[in-house]
């Protein structure tokens, strides 16, 4: 188990972290537990009551967060012809096709953060699942990332947009803004990410839904929410 410095855990110490907090009150505790000099992400880890293992309760999607995450998304789309020269037009920041496959396989490249294809593109890309499927990256039509309108998709994603998807301890993992946002801004954002993932619970789920909610910065402790008071 890794040990955590003396800040985190001087921060760690000044709150109680088995306390269940209301929203806005953990947002407090963790912006001012985030004391790194650089401007922090804020996370969010919820624990959902459902077996990611079956098909039927899988949860998975994407939602373009009403203030953005604060980060600029480097964005690769595999695509060919028009189709390329609309990825370029729409501010990809890579475009190819086998080109680029060859890259990521044989230069171990992941200069992106995220990776969207035309449909025809898959055959190509199904091939890389070994490697960008555990890093989050594969494309898939559930998120909107294999698609034929290039433009929305760029767009969404240079806007702000986050997957949530389980992974094996059926935990959703992701990023809600930086501390920079402010209580406000990063509440909303919250706000947003929460309601997607309770309208995505599957009919095959059943008992308590949201398990825990937890939430963090990058360098700080996490800080738990109470689930009865969310959705």
């Amino acid at each position: 188990m890794a040990k955590h410095g003396k800040t985190y855990r001087a921060s760690a110490e000044t709150f109680d972290k088995t306390q269940l907090n209301e929203v806005p009150e953990a947002m407090k505790i963790v912006l001012d537990t985030a004391k790194a000099k650089f401007d922090e992400t804020i996370e969010v880890h919820v624990r959902l009551g459902v077996d990611g293992r079956h098909a039927d309760q899988q949860v998975r999607g994407a939602i373009v967060l009403p203030n953005g995450t604060g980060k600029e998304v480097k964005v690769l789309v595999f695509a060919k012809g028009p189709k390329a020269d609309e990825a370029e037009a729409a501010g990809a920041d890579y475009v190819g096709a086998e080109d680029l496959a060859s890259k990521i396989q044989k230069e171990n490249w992941f200069d992106f953060d995220a990776v969207v294809a035309t449909p025809d593109m898959m055959g190509v890309v199904g091939r890389l699942g070994r490697v960008l499927g555990p890093k989050g990256l594969m494309p898939n039509p559930k998120s909107g990332t294999v698609t034929m309108d290039l433009e929305k998709a760029l767009k969404d994603i240079k806007a702000g947009k986050v997957e949530y998807r389980l992974d094996k301890q059926n935990i959703i993992h992701t990023v809600i803004g930086k501390k920079s946002f402010g209580p406000e801004k990063l509440q909303e954002n919250f706000d947003a990410l929460m309601a997607a993932i309770v309208k995505a619970k599957p009919a095959a789920a059943k008992g308590q839904y949201l398990k825990s909610i937890t939430l963090s910065s990058t360098m700080g402790p996490g800080v738990k929410i109470n689930p009865a008071l969310v959705g």
